[in-house]
């Protein structure tokens, strides 16, 4: 059985960081992609960043590229997102994802993250 397990979410002042983790299990998980999205209450859900399997590509949108960093851990199957800088705005759930899936489906529960001051 596929698990995502998100981690790592909480309460930020704006400009604060944060950490977060996904543990995978149930795939080949250092042969594949992974992806995170978030989505804010009341809006779709935006896609944040991908990886290759390697961890050696990654790409952001322009609202996140030089503030968040994703990165993973093959040998502990987990997939990691710093967040820097961040903004009111940021204040959403974040997701992992398999693949370079950025559609709204999700099938873990999230991390919450809230920026406020």
């Amino acid at each position: 059985e596929v698990q995502l397990v998100e981690s790592g979410g909480g309460l930020v002042q704006p400009g604060g960081s944060l950490r977060l983790s996904c543990a995978a299990s149930g795939f080949d998980f250092g042969n594949e992609a992974m992806t995170w999205v978030r989505q804010a209450p009341g809006q779709a859900v935006e896609w944040v960043s991908s990886v290759d399997y390697r961890g050696d590509y990654t790409i952001y949108p322009d609202s996140v590229r030089g503030r968040f960093t994703i990165s993973r851990s093959n040998v502990k199957s987990t997939l990691y997102l710093q967040l820097n800088s961040l903004k009111i705005e940021d204040t959403a759930i974040y997701y992992c994802k398999r693949g370079w899936d950025r559609s709204a489906t999700v099938i873990s529960r999230g991390t919450q993250v809230t920026v406020s001051s």
